[in-house]
């Protein structure tokens, strides 16, 4: 092919696999996409020292103020590069029903010519690099593999902060001889020519044209969910877009919650939350901020690993209000992706602090008449080791036992601020009916409300009526599953003002989940779930009156009878791979909410 030669390139030490199949596909890579170096990632220090100043000097990466934000650095993606494609990620199983109406789906012979034409030559005057990581810890039995091929330095650096990468990754893979493969290219960042695609069925990723975090580094969204959701179903296990967080009473018990939300519904504060300064001796560890990992252990209770090794953010909203544990881990060894600037060079975005940008995402001098300063979606990649809340379970290769899954959404009237499932089953049906209501400047108006099933909607790489199959399955696997509840913080009065305070506060609501996890804590039945009882939630030196309280932890049943027939129209979308349980679930719901109405 062309006199085609493989020489490694000259940064970091040079690393070599017996593993035949790897041999095989890297050649097969390079074979397609000719690049002019191949260099085997190894993650070592000299490594990134290496590539980082290489990117300096290509103006890929802009130092920031060293004394401020010593080792930390700027990266300016293209303007059309700047968040995921959803409609140009694609999932291509050989039915097109196994990928479901929640997938763009392309059969796997068309999306390969497709894409394949697209690498052709993609890498001429570049270097291939080739990334060994693994997802979660490196010795953990619920961690996997991933091998992503790159021509982006940019997502090297990144990948070594978002995963456990290099010489251990390739050492595990050698020994377990399978792995997922993700190649990637920026190609020429033309949106007429970028493509995301998965194969489920050969563990594969294939995406170019974009530079893009999600799009890129293929470890997280494309593998850690959308492959890795295929896999675990077929392994038994659950890939989900959770974050982990540990709360230890002042006792010293430490109790693990994962809990699943849509975007802008408070995910990464809750993961990162500070305790109120009413709760003296409570403390709450991240294990996660993103996505979950989790499988019945042998005791019957599910364990949960974060497959991440770090944080990749959105940076506007972060700010000593809403995230102090995120503000404070960011002022060292940190990239930034599409930030503004100060005039000394310090990053900012809109409610970090009261600072004036000098320059927007784009480098222009800034002018409010260009919007934002910083681009709406710009993005902080920091290792998870940085943050003050960080659980030194992070790194435990068993995990961590979850006593409460969580799904929330954000609703102005309907969802009562805490409700705990009945069972099992009927927290799948919490948990498909996610749903949030979208705002004028996102949609164009105003409480359209958009299903989001466990906060997957982007993310699950099959049939969601399969993949609720998969979640109920659980409850004939064990006894001691995780009780399941739905928190909604956004709950607003008729003037739009928030009831309830949130942030720190939520604490108050996760101690009563916690409670009632332990055969603790009042509640009260109602049609769609148990809710607190009066008093049951602790809001001592909160400024909040009784009927407020008594607003938040109500429900309007012919509101919600409104509610089931919408979650039937949507549940049954998904034609005959919905399963019956789930249809069975919701007839019990409504029947409870008609016997209230009679």
């Amino acid at each position: 092919m062309h006199g085609f030669t493989q020489p490694t390139f000259n940064i970091g030490s040079v690393m070599t696999t017996t593993n035949k199949l790897l041999l095989a596909w890297v050649d097969e890579v390079a074979r397609l996409t000719k690049p002019d170096r191949i260099h085997w990632c190894d993650g070592s220090d000299e490594e990134n020292a290496a590539l980082i100043e290489q990117m300096l000097e290509s103006g890929d990466l802009i130092k920031l103020n060293k004394d401020t934000h010593p080792n930390c650095f700027l990266h300016r993606s293209d303007p059309s590069d700047v968040a995921r494609t959803e409609h140009l990620t694609f999932v291509c199983t050989e039915n097109e029903a196994d990928a479901g109406p929640n997938n763009h789906w392309m059969s796997p012979a068309d999306g390969h010519a497709k894409v394949d034409a697209l690498f052709d030559g993609a890498m001429q005057g570049r270097t291939m690099y080739v990334i060994p990581y693994c997802m979660g810890p490196i010795d953990s039995p619920l961690a996997r593999c991933g091998v992503e091929i790159t021509d982006s330095p940019y997502v090297v650096v990144n990948m070594r902060l978002m995963t456990r990468m290099g010489q251990p990754a390739l050492a595990r893979i050698e020994r377990e001889g399978h792995f997922v493969k993700g190649l990637h290219s920026t190609g020429d960042l033309s949106p007429e020519r970028r493509m995301i695609t998965h194969f489920p069925e050969e563990l594969a990723i294939k995406s170019i044209g974009s530079g893009y975090g999600g799009n890129a580094l293929l470890g997280k969204k494309c593998h850690a969910l959308r492959i890795a959701s295929w896999q675990a179903r077929e392994e038994g296990w659950l890939a989900e877009h959770m974050l982990i967080v540990g709360i230890e009473n002042p006792q010293g018990e430490v109790h693990y919650i994962a809990a699943a939300f849509p975007s802008a519904c408070g995910k990464t504060n809750l993961a990162m939350l500070i305790p109120p300064e009413s709760h003296k001796g409570w403390k709450v560890w991240t294990v996660g901020d993103d996505i979950c990992w989790m499988r019945v252990g042998e005791d019957g209770r599910m364990w949960a690993i974060n497959p991440e090794a770090g944080f990749f953010g959105v940076a506007p909203g972060t700010g000593a209000k809403t995230n102090p544990n995120a503000l404070a881990m960011l002022d060292h060894d940190a990239i930034f992706t599409n930030v503004a600037v100060t005039d000394d060079m310090q990053p900012w975005w809109e409610g970090k602090d009261k600072q004036v940008p000098a320059f927007d995402w784009q480098g222009r001098p800034y002018d409010s008449k260009n919007g934002p300063a910083a681009h709406p979606n710009s993005r902080f990649t920091v290792s998870a080791k940085q943050c003050a809340s960080a659980s030194p379970e992070m790194d435990n290769p068993t995990g961590v036992p979850l006593s409460a899954i969580v799904f929330g959404g954000r609703r102005k009237e309907l969802a009562p601020l805490v409700m705990q499932a009945r069972d099992w089953n009927h927290g799948v049906l919490m948990g498909a009916s996610v749903a949030s209501e979208t705002t004028a400047a996102a949609t164009g108006a105003v409480g359209v409300v958009r299903r989001d099933p466990m906060a997957m909607k982007p993310f699950c790489g099959y049939n969601f009526g399969d993949y609720w199959a998969h979640w109920l399955s659980f409850a004939d696997r064990s006894d001691k599953l995780p009780q399941i509840f739905h928190v909604n913080w956004f709950r607003q009065d008729d003037d739009g003002k928030f009831l309830w305070p949130g942030f720190g506060d939520n604490l108050r609501v996760l101690r009563w989940v916690l409670d009632r996890c332990a055969g603790r804590g009042d509640a009260v039945e109602t049609p769609v779930g148990w809710l607190p009882a009066k008093g049951a939630l602790d809001t001592s030196g909160l400024n909040i009156d009784a009927s407020v309280m008594d607003e938040l932890l109500s429900i309007d049943p012919a509101a919600w009878r409104d509610e089931v027939t919408a979650v039937r129209e949507y549940l049954e979308s998904f034609g005959d791979r919905l399963p019956d349980d789930l249809l069975d679930e919701l007839q019990r719901v409504e029947k409870r909410l008609q016997s209230e109405a009679a």
